[in-house]
This record gives C-alpha cells, sequence and structure tokens, in this order.
C-alpha cells in the first residue's frame, strides 16, 4: 500500500472564475474532490496527503474520502518544497513507495494506476506516466513566428502520478533544493543525479485542467467514466 501526495496550494486563476481552479466546480463536485475520489478508490491507495497554501480558505476539511484518511500539510514556496511537505505528513508505517499526482488532474484512471504501480515497483527508481507525443512540435521566436520543426522521436509528455521510493524521492528533492536546482516534476530531481526513471504510457483522458476548454472535455470524460 502507498500513500499519494496531492500539492494544491496554487492560485490555479488561469481558467477564470474567483476561486483556485482545483476547488471549481466540475460536474457537480469540486475539481479537488474528483481528483481524490478516483485516487483513493484504487485498492493500492492508503490514504492522501493534500499539500494546501498556508491562506487556503476554500478546503472544505475532508478527512476521509472513499473511506480512506485525507491528511493535509502547509505548502512551500514552489511544487518542490510543496512535495517535500506533503511527503514529511505521511504517517509512519505508510509503506515504501509515494505517488505525487497534480490536484488539476480529475480525469486519472484505475487502469493507469495499475500500470504506474505494477511497473513503477519493479523498477531500480520509479516511474511516471507519460504519453509519447504524436503532434508536430514547433520553436517559435518572442513574436510566435514558427522557427523550425522539433524532433519528436523519443518525446514524451510528461503526466501525474508519478511514483517513487519515498525516501528516495525526499533524498532527490533535498539535494535540488542544496544545489538550487528548478525541479519541474518529481522525475526532473532524479534525472539531474543520473538516475532514469520509467515512462509508463497513460491515457489522454488525464489531461491537466488550466483553461475553461478544458473543464469542458474533462466533464465530458468524467460523466462517461464515474
Amino acid at each position: 500500500m502507498s500513500w499519494v501526495v496531492v500539492p494544491a496550494a496554487g492560485k490555479g486563476l488561469r481558467a477564470g472564475g474567483e476561486v483556485p481552479k482545483q476547488y471549481a466546480m466540475l460536474a457537480g463536485k469540486p475539481m479537488l474532490r474528483w481528483t481524490l475520489e478516483r485516487l483513493l478508490a484504487h485498492p493500492r491507495i492508503a490514504g492522501a496527503v493534500v499539500v494546501l497554501a498556508a491562506d487556503d480558505r476554500h478546503w472544505p476539511g475532508w478527512t476521509t474520502l472513499a473511506g480512506k484518511p485525507v491528511l493535509t500539510a502547509v505548502g512551500g514556496a514552489d511544487r518542490a518544497a510543496s512535495v517535500r511537505s506533503g511527503l514529511a505528513g505521511i504517517p509512519p508505517g505508510g509503506g515504501d513507495w509515494a505517488l505525487v499526482h497534480d490536484a488539476a488532474r480529475p480525469c486519472v484512471g484505475s487502469a493507469d494506476l495499475d500500470a504506474l504501480l505494477e511497473h513503477g515497483c519493479a523498477h531500480d527508481v520509479g516511474a511516471l506516466l507519460a504519453i509519447p507525443v504524436a503532434d508536430t512540435l514547433k520553436r517559435s521566436n518572442d513574436r510566435d513566428e514558427s522557427l523550425a520543426c522539433i524532433a519528436r522521436e523519443n518525446t514524451w509528455r510528461a503526466l501525474t502520478p508519478q511514483l517513487f521510493r519515498r525516501v528516495d524521492l525526499i533524498d532527490a528533492l533535498d539535494r535540488a533544493d542544496r544545489d538550487g536546482a528548478i525541479i519541474t516534476d518529481e522525475a526532473s530531481a532524479f534525472e539531474r543525479l543520473g538516475r532514469h526513471p520509467l515512462l509508463v504510457r497513460g491515457s489522454a483522458s488525464n489531461l491537466k485542467v488550466t483553461t475553461r476548454d478544458d473543464f469542458a472535455l474533462a466533464e465530458w470524460f468524467l460523466t462517461r467514466t464515474s
């Protein structure tokens, strides 16, 4: 059994609205509730630590969802610090492995979690869900003019959850902090140390809700799979 850390300390205002996007309503529930319920429905996930901003006024105070515990921790100055805080909030006996999942990915599916846990726990480093890039990629100048194509061979789009041994992830994040390195996702903390997490093919339905258009697409997925 593993615990999942869900960073939810961001303002998330790009999607519009008066509340951070993780609390915006999506198919009848706050998006964050969808995210947590879908994660906690998995039989190998024991509980969640939600990382909140210190001044969060919107947290509903959930302590249990899907029959499993929901704990909270206070976020830091950036994602890496928030994840580190969440990892510290996992209770004793919480297992060797920890998942980290974006609050704004409410459509994560059970099959993706199955694959991640199966393959990630068998890997020396850990794993992350990802999708091979299929679109043509372009590099632009500062006027948004196309300069050239970017080769897409061996190029993947990173998703979450990402899965690592808890002590290894804490060490990798601490080392990045000491070195002043910018960590954009948990896998990058390992990559900079020359360690190579496994890419596990995930589903395109596991989208990150960023704009208003994403809400409509997420609702379409959720009403057909929930």
